[in-house]
């Protein structure tokens, strides 16, 4: 299986992250105020995520990245773009 389309449990993705499962399902139920949801396959109680997807999730929610910005040094340490 190739890693994009590689599917991880809920555990994999919690010892990926270095939390909880419980944290795990947080996220994905969008219960973590300042952080987006986690893209989930849900089979009956079971959920499942998509490597791609978790990928994409980390970098969308990486502290202190902003897009707009034309430097990592342009932005504090909760993303907003620090004045001239």
């Amino acid at each position: 299986m190739t890693a994009e389309r590689e599917i991880l449990t809920v555990r994999d993705v919690a010892m990926e992250l270095r939390c909880s499962s419980a944290h795990v399902y947080n996220v994905i139920n969008g219960m973590i105020k300042g952080t987006s949801r986690l893209p989930a396959i849900t089979i009956g109680r079971r959920k499942l995520v998509q490597r791609l997807s978790l990928e994409r999730w980390k970098k969308l929610n990486e502290s202190g990245y902003d897009e707009g910005a034309s430097s990592w040094s342009e932005v504090d340490a909760v993303g907003r773009i620090k004045e001239d």
